[in-house]
């Protein structure tokens, strides 16, 4: 554990460099609120930061920088509990206010307004479908075997997938399967729904098809990112925003990192403490989105490990709760 002056000297720094992103002096920081000594010292202190691995001098005439471990410390021992700011606070709840319409919508300019917020790309991991109630299922063919199922769910999203079927299918069966899926699923959710007999087995067929569709996209959890373009402007080398932004767009990645990271115990994860090693120049933070005591969604923001930690915490905290006082009465 550092000591006082050391804690206020990692302090001062990081604050300044999340502000600055130039490496920082010791004659600035000398007359930093909570510190106070000479420049002298300073330097000192700031040697035995380095030492122990809380900051890092990029070059022997330039002031230090903070290490992931140094961000870390400040993270957890010393960042001042962020709020929103009113003007923020308002534009927030003036946003889920005004929402409607399919969810997948809302989510993507969700990721949009976080985005713009933070000044950080940001993600939003929508509940996947299984969770939600099916309110209606129909049936459309496209040829004599491949139809398209589609499923209204309580929550706004619309799930349209492909079936293939084996033999060829007449309207009238199709309308017939439709029928039955629509008395089987509907106001159940769907990862809880049996599928019963309609008493004509080439019906049956149809509808087996058409529920392990859904089912198998209804257990995906959605990633809409927002602001992605951020990303190319707060890193300097070309290859670290590209492997970023190649990175990004891997949904099944983003998923995996957010579980993992929560799953943790964790709402921010500093430079490779995520585990994903194309994105070791970035910080991610997190807060789930809380329904009835279950996680139905994940809000974040994800940027350089220089980012304004406590807005950042502050901002995906009011976003989350927003969002799923949103979903609890869209299911309501």
């Amino acid at each position: 554990m550092l000591d006082e002056r050391k804690t206020a000297i990692l302090r001062a720094i990081v604050q300044e460099y999340i502000s600055t992103a130039q490496p920082v002096g010791s004659t600035h920081i000398a007359s930093a609120p909570g510190v106070q000594v000479s420049s002298a010292t300073v330097r000192n202190e700031m040697a035995v930061l380095e030492q122990e691995g809380y900051l890092v001098q990029p070059h022997t005439s330039a002031g230090r920088v903070p290490t992931d471990k140094g961000y870390r410390f400040f993270v957890d021992h010393m960042a001042e509990p962020g709020r929103l700011d009113l003007a923020a606070t308002q534009r927030v709840g003036e946003f889920f206010d005004a929402a409607h319409g399919r969810l997948e919508e809302m989510l993507h300019r969700t990721s949009n307004l976080l985005s713009q917020l933070t000044h950080q790309a940001a993600l939003v991991v929508g509940p996947p479908a299984d969770k939600a109630v099916v309110r209606s299922v129909q049936l459309v063919g496209l040829s004599n075997r491949v139809a398209v199922v589609v499923a209204v769910f309580s929550n706004g999203v619309v799930e349209n997938e492909t079936v293939e079927l084996d033999a060829d299918t007449t309207e009238l069966r199709l309308s017939a399967a439709a029928s039955h899926l629509q008395h089987v699923l509907q106001g159940k959710v769907l990862d809880r729904a049996e599928l019963t007999t309609s008493g004509d087995p080439d019906t049956d067929v149809v509808c087996r098809a058409a529920l392990d569709a859904l089912v198998a996209a209804g257990s995906e959890e959605p990633v809409y990112l927002g602001g992605a373009a951020v990303m190319a402007q707060s890193f300097e080398a070309v290859e670290t925003v590209r492997t970023v932004l190649e990175t990004l767009e891997q949904q099944y990645v983003m998923v995996s990192l957010v579980r993992d990271v929560l799953n943790r115990g964790l709402s921010v994860a500093i430079g490779s403490e995520h585990g994903v090693e194309p994105l070791a120049a970035c910080s991610v933070v997190l807060s789930p989105v809380v329904v009835d005591g279950e996680r139905l969604g994940t809000v974040g923001v994800l940027g350089p490990t220089r980012m304004d930690y406590p807005q950042a915490l502050a901002t995906v905290e009011v976003v989350s709760e927003r969002l799923g006082r949103h979903l609890d009465e869209g299911a309501g």
